[in-house]
This record gives structure tokens, sequence and C-alpha cells, in this order.
């Protein structure tokens, strides 16, 4: 075999790696999405919602969203958003990767009115949705704003469209975009009317505009290109055989071959992946504003029972003779409290929440022994000690009640204390546990490789290693 095909075996089969990968991506991405529909649809089923019209009523944007971000994983198109502020060519740009106008472009800021998409099919396997934006600076722009983080959101990739020197505004969206924890590329358009030796200076400025912020890094060669997607006419000499020489006008074509290379390796190397991405992401946020509206609507009912523990707990604590038995009974009550705000909530508990609710549990009950301890040193006999022997002296019947009230005071909190962080876990983790969002977020980043557009999303998603 020779060196040329044994380079080209080695790229199919990377290729090969890459889509085994990408498919595993968006199959897990999938089971997350329909095990947190089935979750919601259990409730509905067994009673838990109907008993409750205004929470159905608030979680149905939510439950919308997750089954339009599943019937968008099986339709299996990637979304490219492109933004800029006006006049720097972002309907251009689009038109020229396409290969036709399409979309309207013109001398006037404010041309593209609102979001607009089109398909855009750049190889046989491969199928986009690009989606033009207004600009981000338009006069009276509010909705037209609102609309572009609508866009953002459903975006897997966003084209970032300048056309010169980085204006505030310009850097300020730019940075409003990356938090997104969205896959990004900065385009530099119009690159026809800068001198070739202005350009390298140029791509040199644009790969620092993040450094130094604490919000951004440098931009990654393969997330800037340079464009120009309508160039400016160039007067050119034709000089006819009769000797006649006369100058015309011509238009050169479009300059975006680069960008387009980029897009579909991003693509065929990690598009499903960042589609899975996008959807988790989605699924994400919908579930922790379903938890989030739960939690808001039935906190009345939730301080009611965490209070009515946290007193009954007190009390069984105080009233136990037994000192050590309390760590014990307190802890059946923290679990007991916490099922009580599961069923309440309807929320699912996870191993995530198990785990962090179960160190509150053992800071109660440490708690408690370090109460019982204590009571012991100060007061010379621990409270069993002063149950016991209260009948021979009756002294220490005062010293039983003034262990048991300090015992009671300390379960009482450390109940509270666990009631108010099963709130908040219960919230918080129900992304977290086998197929949930977090997690498998968290393991599809743990797997891309350190030549993706993918592995800079680990940090800004918050994903530690």
């Amino acid at each position: 075999m020779s060196i040329l095909e044994r380079v080209k075996a080695k790229s199919v089969d990377i290729m090969s790696v890459y889509r085994n990968l990408q498919e595993t991506h968006l199959n897990r991405a999938r089971a997350s999405l329909r095990q947190a529909l089935s979750w919601y649809g259990y409730l509905r089923k067994s009673g838990q919602l109907s008993s409750n019209p205004e929470l159905v009523g608030l979680m149905k944007p939510e439950l919308e969203a997750l089954n339009a971000t599943l019937n968008k994983l099986d339709s299996n198109v990637i979304r490219i958003a492109v933004f800029g502020l006006v006049s720097r060519g972002k309907s251009a740009v689009l038109n020229a990767l396409l290969g036709d106008k399409i979309l309207q472009t013109g001398p006037l800021n404010g041309v593209t009115q609102w979001p607009r998409s089109v398909r855009w099919q750049p190889s046989d396997k491969v199928l986009v949705e690009l989606i033009d934006t207004p600009g981000l600076d338009e006069i009276e722009g509010e909705s037209r704003a609102d609309m572009a983080r609508e866009v953002v959101h459903q975006a897997d990739l966003i084209l970032f469209v300048v056309s010169g020197d980085i204006t505030r505004t310009e850097y300020q969206a730019l940075l409003q975009l990356r938090r997104s924890q969205k896959p990004l590329i900065l385009v530099f358009n119009k690159i026809d009317l800068y001198p070739d030796t202005d350009q390298g200076a140029i791509y040199q400025n644009l790969q620092q505009l993040g450094a130094g912020h604490p919000e951004a890094k440098p931009l990654l060669p393969d997330e800037i290109v340079m464009v120009a997607a309508e160039p400016a006419a160039m007067e050119v000499r034709v000089e006819w055989p009769d000797g006649r020489v006369t100058y015309e006008w011509e238009t050169p074509p479009p300059q975006v071959d680069e960008l387009k290379e980029i897009i579909l390796n991003i693509l065929n190397r990690e598009g499903r992946s960042l589609l899975a991405l996008n959807a988790l992401i989605q699924a994400r946020d919908a579930e922790a504003a379903i938890a989030q509206k739960t939690i808001d609507l039935r906190e009345k009912e939730a301080e009611e029972i965490i209070w009515q523990f946290t007193k009954y707990k007190a009390l069984a604590v105080m009233l136990n003779p037994i000192a050590f038995l309390d760590i014990l009974g307190g802890t059946v009550a923290d679990l007991a409290l916490i099922r009580a705000l599961a069923r309440l909530y309807g929320l699912p508990m996870t191993s995530y929440e198990a785990g962090k609710i179960l160190k509150t549990i053992l800071f109660s009950s440490g708690g408690l022994l370090l109460g019982e301890l204590g009571s012991s040193f100060i007061l010379g006999l621990s409270k069993t000690t002063a149950a016991i022997t209260s009948g021979d002296n009756p002294s220490n019947i005062t010293a039983f009640a003034g262990s048991a009230i300090a015992q009671a005071g300390i379960a009482g909190y450390g109940a509270y204390s666990v009631g108010k962080a099963a709130q908040v876990y219960l919230e918080k983790g129900c992304t977290w546990g086998q197929l949930g969002a977090s997690s498998v977020i968290q393991e599809i980043l743990s797997q891309v490789d350190q030549n993706t557009i993918l592995y800079r999303l680990r940090q800004e998603l918050g994903i530690k290693y």
C-alpha cells in the first residue's frame, strides 16, 4: 500500500470514529429527552398534575419545548445563525454560501427586518438551516433583540460577522453571544477592501480579541475566517482586436470557500454532537424552569411541611430518654421530610440529590451527637444518665430538661436545614440523574477531541474534570 493510500485509509478510519461517536451522542440525547418527557407524562397519568391545573398551565411552554427539541433531534437538521451589526453583510455571507442571492441585501440599514431561514445542503450527508437575523444595533430594535435571543437559543452554531475595526457595541455583543454556550465562528467580511499587507495584522488582532477579558479567551484559528461575500466591483482594462481600449466594471466572485470548508469540517467532524449538545442544553433549561415554577408555586405548602417536621422532630428528640436513639430517629424524620417534599413537588429524586441531601442529614445527625457530648461535658452527665438517675436525685430532672431542650433545638434546626437543602437539590438536581440532561452533557464533553470546536465549551459550560 502506498503512502497516499495509507493516509487516505487513516483519514477514513478517523472519520468513521467521529461518525460513530456522533451517533452515540445523538442517541444519548434522544434517550435523555424521552426520559424527561416520560417522567412528566407519568405525573400527568398518576394524577399528581391534574390536581393542580395552575401548575399544568405553567409547565406547558417547557413541555412543548422538550417535545420540539426531541423532534429537532429526529429531523437531524443543524441550525446555523448569523449575527452582527447592521451593514456588515450578514445576508450577503449567507447568499454566498448558498450560491444564489436568495436573501435581500442593500445599502440601507435594517434590510433584514426579522429572522429568516433557508435550507442549505452543502453535501449529500449534511442538511443545514441557515438563519439570518436583524442587526443587533438597530434603532427601536428591542423586539428584534428578543427575537435574536430566541434564535441564539435555537442555534447549534453561530456566525458573527464584522467588517472593520471592532466597535465597543460589537465587542459587547460578541461577549454576550459567547456566554450563550454555543460554538461561534468570527467572520471578517469585506476583506477585499484591505491590502494583503493589512490582512495578517487584522487576523492577529481578531485572534487576540478576547485576551485580557475574564469572560473570554483568545479565538482559535478555526474560529476566525476572512471572506468577501460581495466583493466590490473592479475597473478592468479591455483591449480590443482593432486596437481600441475600453474600461469596464466587473464584480469578482464571492470569496467564501474557506468559510464553507471550515463549516463542512465542523459539521462532518462534530455536527451531530453539536445537535445533541444544544438539544440537551435546551432540555436542561426547560427542566430547570419546570422545577423552579413548581417550587415557587408550592412554596407555602412546602414551608408548612418543613415547619411541621421541624416541630415533630424537636419534640420527639426532647422526650426521648435514650440519647443516641435521637440520631436514628432524627435521620428517619429527615428522610420522611425529604420524601414528603418530593411527593409535593412531583420532581424526580436522583442520585445527585440523594448524595447532596445525605451530607446535610449527616451534618444534622452530627449536630445532635455533638450536642449530646456537649451536654455531657457541661452538665457532667448525658441525657440518658440524667433520665436513669432522676428518681434517685430530683436535681437530675433539671439536668435532663436542660439537655433535652438543647437537643430539641439542635434537632429542630437540623430538620429545617434538611428541608431547605431538599428544596434546593430537588430543584437543581432534576437534570443530574441517570440520563439527566446535565449528566449527558458532561458525558459528551468528556469524550470530545481536543481538536474540535466543542472542546472549548467544556469550561464555558462549567464542566470540570
